[in-house]
């Protein structure tokens, strides 16, 4: 059974769990705790979950469960009160009772969980294990602080999206990088005409910004067209993305900013490029090949008196890598080099055999 909804979390449940109610989740028998597991009632979790968040003025808009047919396991989703331009923040949360998953949490501006234990959210408050010592109402508050705090820096990394504007040449790079690049690992491109039409079509105002949150609106709105599955993939490969894109985008504005303020500043007070020294070089006295290496002949006075007709070949020092004995010794070590690495190689293949 699959479902999605308007709202920024998903739950999907297709691997033989069942959807129920809050109510129902009370009715779900708790196994007997052994010596070093202590099964949690899944309505107790729910229950502590949603006391700690009213003690933080945090409401429950939405929520959704889902068990697995022996009721050992148990998936959800809740959409909060706490809002940002443009959604909803949510959390995820899981419980099993059979060994096979942890007590977690994940919090966000978008949210998946499905039966097949996919978990997806921007971070993690809580994931513990179910031990003896276990307190269950003190691990929930104290994750819920730390969803709280989380809130913060999610508006922030918005705003800053917002803020990101793009040129049209801009979003239709980003677009093609996605599709027909491959950016986005597994993203069908036939979406790509939709997201372009989205973005440069906006069918919703808080959407007409051209800036890279409207442009971000654009591709999770065409991925809604996907199965939940694929859609919970490519979603978040998309994030891996934009976060690079913002970090590219970023860099070069800061560089055009800084170039811009550098041209403002009065003549004098720029950063100069980097000048050779005008000095002429000076090689000792009778060296003339080094002069002409450095192609410094015509600066220098004295070699410029000298008469060139005179130079010979033979005059120039003898250059020691053109020996033969250098040749023989480089030819000698580049040889023992190999024989070293040939036997590395050989000790490297008797351990991984002899292990």
């Amino acid at each position: 059974m699959n479902d999605t909804n308007n709202y920024n979390s998903t739950l999907v449940a297709h691997c033989g769990a069942k959807k129920i109610t809050r109510d129902e989740l009370r009715e779900i028998e708790t196994p007997a705790a052994t010596r070093t597991h202590q099964p949690l009632s899944h309505f107790e979790v729910v229950e502590a979950l949603t006391e700690a968040l009213s003690f933080r003025y945090l409401k429950i808009i939405r929520d959704e469960y889902a068990v697995s047919p022996d009721g050992m396991k148990m998936f959800g989703v809740m959409d909060l009160s706490a809002e940002f331009n443009g959604g909803r923040f949510s959390i995820g949360l899981r419980n099993s009772n059979d060994k096979s998953m942890r007590l977690a949490l994940t919090a966000g501006m978008r949210i998946f969980v499905c039966d097949n234990l996919a978990f997806s959210g921007d971070f993690t408050p809580l994931s513990h294990k179910h031990t003896r010592n276990l307190e269950l109402r003190d691990s929930i508050s104290i994750a819920v602080d730390r969803i709280h705090r989380g809130f913060e820096p999610l508006k922030q990394k918005i705003k800053a999206m917002k803020d990101e504007m793009l040129a049209e040449e801009e979003a239709k790079l980003i677009i093609y990088q996605a599709f027909l690049d491959r950016n986005i690992r597994g993203v069908p491109r036939h979406l790509m005409s939709i997201v372009h039409d989205y973005y440069f079509h906006p069918k919703h105002e808080a959407f007409y910004p051209r800036n890279l949150w409207s442009l971000s609106n654009a591709f999770t709105s065409a991925f809604k067209k996907l199965s939940p599955i694929k859609q919970f993939e490519v979603t978040a490969r998309l994030g891996s993305f934009l976060t690079d894109v913002q970090t590219i985008y970023q860099e070069r504005r800061e560089l055009e900013m800084k170039v811009k303020e550098e041209r403002q500043l009065p003549t004098g007070q720029q950063n100069q490029p980097l000048q050779l020294s005008q000095q002429p070089l000076q090689p000792a006295q009778g060296n003339v090949r080094n002069a002409i290496q450095f192609g410094k002949l015509n600066q220098n006075p004295q070699i410029n008196n000298s008469n060139y007709e005179d130079i010979d070949e033979d005059d120039f020092p003898d250059d020691p890598y053109d020996d033969e004995v250098f040749e023989e010794y480089f030819d000698q070590e580049l040889a023992e080099e190999q024989i070293d690495e040939a036997m590395e190689r050989l000790v490297d293949e008797y351990e991984s055999k002899a292990a």
